[in-house]
C-alpha cells in the first residue's frame, strides 16, 4: 500500500486546477453532526444491478480536529459500520479507515486530502490477483448536505467504475445533543 496521494485521472478529477484547498486539521469539521443518507450501491459481483437504501450517521470530531469518527446505522438503528479519519501530519494527508459491522475488520485506509474543495482519497488493493485502485470522494459540500462516492479501477487509474453513492442531508436535532 502506498502512502502517496496519487492524482486522479482527468476523466474523474475535480473540476479545478488541482489546488490543495484543505488545511489538514479540521478538514472534516463539515461532517460533524447527525445525518440522513440515501445510498445507491452496486450489488456485489454485478456491473449494473443497483440497490438503494437509507441509513443515518452521527459524526464526532476528535483530537482537536485531527480526527473524525462516523457511526453509520441501518434504518432499524442497528449498526452498519464505523468510519475513522485521522490527519497524518508527517504525510500531509488524511487516513480514512472503514470498519463494517458485519466483520468488524478495520480496513486499510484510503489516503488523501482536499483538492479544489473536494476530498479525494485513494487506496491500492489486490483481489484475486488483480490490482485495484479504489477512490472515495467527498464533494458537493455545504452546511446542510454533502456527497460521498466511490469508484474503482483495475487499469492503473485510466478508467474508473462507480460502485457507491451516498447523498448526505443534515438532520436537525430535536433534543439535546449527546456529548
Amino acid at each position: 500500500m502506498t502512502t502517496d496521494l496519487e492524482k486522479p485521472s482527468t476523466s474523474y478529477a475535480p473540476v479545478g486546477r488541482g489546488v490543495i484547498t484543505g488545511k489538514g486539521v479540521g478538514d472534516f469539521d463539515f461532517l460533524t453532526g447527525h445525518w440522513r443518507i440515501q445510498h445507491k450501491r452496486l450489488k456485489d459481483g454485478t456491473k449494473d444491478d443497483w440497490q438503494s437504501f437509507e441509513s443515518t450517521a452521527t459524526v464526532y470530531p476528535v483530537l482537536d480536529g485531527m480526527g473524525s469518527i462516523e457511526e453509520l446505522r441501518k434504518p432499524d438503528s442497528s449498526p452498519m459500520g464505523l468510519g475513522i479519519r485521522v490527519w497524518r501530519p508527517e504525510l500531509d494527508q488524511w487516513a480514512d479507515h472503514w470498519t463494517g459491522a458485519d466483520d468488524c475488520v478495520v480496513n486499510a485506509p484510503q489516503f488523501g486530502r482536499f483538492i479544489d474543495g473536494e476530498g479525494v482519497f485513494i487506496s491500492n488493493e489486490e483481489v484475486d490477483g488483480i490490482k485495484w485502485k479504489c477512490r472515495g470522494v467527498w464533494d458537493r459540500i455545504t452546511s446542510e448536505s454533502c456527497r460521498w462516492h466511490q469508484s474503482a479501477s483495475n487499469d492503473g487509474g485510466k478508467n474508473w467504475d462507480w460502485n457507491w453513492w451516498m447523498d448526505w442531508t443534515r438532520q436537525r436535532s430535536t433534543g439535546a445533543a449527546k456529548e
